[in-house]
C-alpha cells in the first residue's frame, strides 16, 4: 500500500510539474521577438487579453470579465477543502514534526533548511504535511481577499471581456496551484479522507472514533516549522498588503470616472511600475518558495509560471498605457523595477 501511494504521489507531482512547464514555455518563447513565431505571440495575446485590451480586439469567444468572481470562489472553496483535509490528516496521523533548530551543515543554516534528526519516513511525512498546512493557510487567506475584492472593490465595465480559453486557464490555475502547495502529501490526505468517509458509511456516526481536539497541538507544529516560514509570512504579507492597496486604487478609479474612461493610476507601487498588482502577486508566490527553502521543484515551476504570465501581461499593459497617455510617467517600468 505504501509503494502504491508513493507511486500515485509521484504521478501527481509529475503531472503538476509538466502542466506548469507546458503553460510557461509558450509564454517565454512568445516574449521574444522572433518573426517566425509571431503567430504564437498574437495567439497568446488574444487568449490572455482582457479588460481594456480585450475591448479593442475581437469579441469572439469572449465572456464578461466580471466572471473573475468564479476564479476566486472556486479557489477559496478548493483551497479551504484541501486545508481542512490536510490539517486533519496532519493532526490525526502525524501530530509531531521534527525540531526545526537542528542543522546538519552551515549551508542548511544559511538556507533556512530544517534537518530532521532521523531519516524515518514518518518524520519526513509529518514535516511535509504541516508545511503544506502552512502554505494552504496563506493561499486561503490570499484568495479570500481576492474574492472580497471582486465583490466590493472592483466594478467591472459591462464591455470588459476576456477570452473563454483565458477563463478556463484561470479555473485550472486555481485548482492546480493549491494542489501544488500540498503535492508531497496530497495522495495520503485523499486516502485519509476516503478512509474516514468509508468508516462513516460502514460504522455510522455513533461508532466513529472520537478524536479530542487540542488547540495547542493544532497550532504548535506550525510554529515549529522553522524561521524560514516566518520570513515567508513576512514576504507574503508585504505583497498581500501592497496588492490590496493597489486594487483599492484601481477600484476607486472605476468609481470616480465614466464607465469607458481610463486615467493614469497613482499611489503606492504605481509610482514605480505600471502593474504593481502583478508585482505584488509575484511577491506573494515568491513567499511560497521561501517557505520551502527553495527545495520544492513543483512550487518553483508554479512560481515560474506566475512570473512569466504576469510579466507577459504587464508588458502589454505598459505599452497600452504609453500609447493612450502622452503624459504617461517615463520613469515607470512595466512590472519589475529597473529590470522590466
Amino acid at each position: 500500500m505504501f509503494l502504491q501511494n508513493q507511486s500515485m504521489e509521484e504521478l501527481l507531482v509529475q503531472f503538476l510539474r509538466a502542466s506548469w512547464l507546458a503553460a510557461t514555455l509558450p509564454i517565454v518563447i512568445a516574449s521574444f521577438s522572433i518573426p517566425s513565431l509571431s503567430f504564437l505571440r498574437r495567439t497568446l495575446l488574444g487568449l490572455a487579453g482582457r479588460g481594456k485590451i480585450m475591448q479593442s480586439s475581437s469579441q469572439k469567444f469572449t465572456i464578461p470579465q466580471r466572471l473573475f468572481f468564479h476564479f476566486y470562489l472556486v479557489a477559496f472553496l478548493w483551497t479551504t477543502l484541501l486545508l481542512v483535509a490536510t490539517w486533519a490528516y496532519a493532526y490525526r496521523m502525524v501530530p509531531v514534526v521534527a525540531e526545526p533548530f537542528s542543522y546538519s551543515t552551515i549551508t542548511s543554516f544559511l538556507t533556512g533548511g530544517s534537518t530532521i534528526r532521523t531519516d524515518s519516513h514518518k518524520l519526513r511525512q509529518g514535516y511535509a504535511a504541516w508545511e503544506s498546512v502552512s502554505l494552504l493557510l496563506l493561499m486561503a487567506f490570499h484568495v479570500l481577499r481576492r474574492l472580497y475584492e471582486t465583490i466590493h472593490v472592483f466594478d467591472y465595465s459591462p464591455s470588459a471581456r476576456m477570452h473563454v480559453i483565458g477563463y478556463l486557464t484561470g479555473l485550472f490555475f486555481y485548482i492546480a496551484a493549491p494542489l501544488s502547495l500540498c503535492g508531497d502529501c496530497a495522495v495520503e490526505v485523499f486516502n485519509f479522507v476516503a478512509n474516514l468517509v468509508t468508516e462513516f458509511i460502514v460504522k455510522g456516526k455513533n461508532q466513529m472514533q472520537v478524536t479530542e481536539l487540542d488547540i495547542w497541538q493544532v497550532l504548535t507544529p506550525l510554529i515549529r516549522l522553522g524561521w524560514k516560514h516566518w520570513i515567508a509570512v513576512a514576504v507574503f504579507l508585504w505583497g498581500w498588503i501592497h496588492q490590496y492597496h493597489c486594487h483599492k486604487i484601481l477600484g476607486s478609479l472605476r468609481h470616480s470616472t465614466d464607465a469607458e474612461e481610463y486615467v493614469i493610476p497613482h499611489g503606492d507601487w504605481f509610482e514605480i511600475v505600471s502593474s504593481p498588482h502583478y508585482l505584488s502577486e509575484i511577491v506573494i508566490y515568491a513567499s511560497f518558495v521561501v517557505a520551502t527553502g527553495g527545495s520544492n521543484l513543483t512550487i518553483w515551476l508554479l512560481f515560474a509560471f506566475v512570473v512569466a504570465n504576469l510579466s507577459f501581461a504587464a508588458v502589454e499593459t505598459h505599452k497600452w498605457y504609453r500609447q493612450k497617455f502622452k503624459d504617461y510617467p517615463s520613469n515607470r517600468f512595466a512590472i519589475i523595477p529597473f529590470l522590466l
